[in-house]
């Protein structure tokens, strides 16, 4: 296949260009409450997915991985099924499910490997390979989520989901995704071996330091780092008249939680603000983002470019390890699968691991919500900072 075929074959609109006749674009789907009451005034599918899409517009991550999922179903029913997805029914929806573990023809759905490109690119595909069985089921979920809320709207008569099977909830497996100590201390050995002769080398240093500082001891989200300002940290005295800095961070869900700032990251901020010629603590007004450019720009870093900064780390790293010993080349090889998220697997793993108590690692982490009485109990806020400034320290 030529390179001119092969763009050709793989070229998909976005959602919101797509461009369906009367047989595809749902209008007369089979599964459609036709001339009955509606409360959405959506007329075609696309219509009636971007209704469904808007009510997540202010959480950006959900937003996008639903608008994925969303997409990827309306471009496999109407390309591989040439059907609108107001027409798919119970068994088409089995076939779609043995279309995730492994998109076929490749050459079409599936972006050729190690060329990951932008939504907007001519190449663009709506897969990177196969979805592994979490991503599987977290589709299926969010498309049920979907059907289920247009059949309440009285856009579709049924959900073809519905007749699925239902899986017993089983025990979340060994999070695998994550650095054990020996690749961990590797990994800051490439931060903390960087030269540092120019000024911008000096830089570029503290701001990794500074990034992974706040990746592994706070266990942020890369999300929570490029969306959150200087201005979440502050001091409180606890109830033993300790005073302690903490972290304000709003994540996903546009969920608020506070997380130890142990006297290591404040060292780190001081050292990264010193670097950037800011004073030595943030003030509660100010608007400086977690993480700069280099340079005297003072904007927030894309998701993509944290990723990348950081994926920079893991690869230089892999490639000394190989270099270095042909033993270590099954630690390169998972250096080079790990993405920035498995830094917030490892601060779980490693906070665990060092018996912090779970209660206070899942706070930490925010994988629940504080209760509003939580807001008073400010003891237990103490005795998780305790524990956390003991026995959870990046030792660079």
């Amino acid at each position: 296949m030529s390179e001119s075929d092969s763009t050709a074959l793989v070229r998909f609109p976005p959602l919101e260009h797509l461009l369906h006749s009367a047989q595809l674009d749902g209008s007369n789907g089979t599964n459609r409450v036709l001339g009955g009451r509606t409360q959405i005034s959506a007329t075609t599918d696309i219509a009636a997915i971007q209704a469904w899409l808007a009510r997540f517009i202010d959480s950006p991550n959900t937003f996008a991985n639903y608008r994925k999922e969303a997409e990827r179903l309306l471009l496999w029913a109407t390309i591989a099924m040439r059907k609108p997805v107001s027409s798919l029914t119970h068994e088409d929806l089995l076939l779609y499910q043995y279309f995730l573990n492994d998109p076929q023809p490749a050459a079409q759905w599936v972006m050729p490997a190690g060329r990951k490109v932008a939504r907007s690119h001519p190449r663009w595909c709506p897969f990177a390979g196969p979805l592994s069985q979490a991503s599987q089921r977290q589709a299926l979920i969010i498309l049920n989520s979907l059907f289920s809320w247009l059949v309440s709207a009285g856009y579709l008569a049924g959900n073809p989901l519905s007749l699925s099977k239902q899986r017993a909830r089983q025990a979340a497996p060994r999070v695998s995704r994550y650095l054990d100590d020996e690749i961990w201390l590797e990994v800051k050995r490439t931060i903390t071996e960087l030269p540092q002769a120019s000024e911008r080398e000096r830089e570029h240093y503290a701001r990794l330091r500074w990034l992974f500082s706040l990746l592994y001891v706070c266990g942020l989200r890369i999300s929570e780092v490029i969306d959150n300002t200087m201005a979440g940290f502050f001091c409180r005295r606890g109830n033993d008249g300790t005073e302690r800095w903490w972290l304000e961070i709003t994540g996903k869900g546009n969920k608020t939680r506070i997380v130890p700032a142990t006297s290591e990251l404040m060292a780190e901020l001081q050292r990264y603000r010193k670097e950037k010629g800011l004073s030595p603590y943030p003030t509660s007004t100010e608007t400086t983002p977690l993480l700069l450019p280099i340079g005297h720009q003072q904007r927030s870093l894309t998701r993509a470019g944290v990723h990348a900064i950081v994926k920079s780390v893991f690869t230089a790293t892999a490639d000394r390890l190989r270099a270095t010993d042909s033993e270590n080349a099954w630690q390169a090889q998972q250096l080079e699968q790990a993405s920035a998220h498995w830094l917030r697997h490892t601060a779980g793993s490693h906070m665990a691991n060092k018996q912090v108590d779970l209660r206070h690692v899942r706070d930490n982490l925010g994988h629940e919500s504080l209760s509003t009485t939580n807001i008073y109990l400010h003891s237990a806020d103490d005795a998780r900072h305790t524990e956390t400034e003991l026995h959870h320290k990046i030792q660079w």
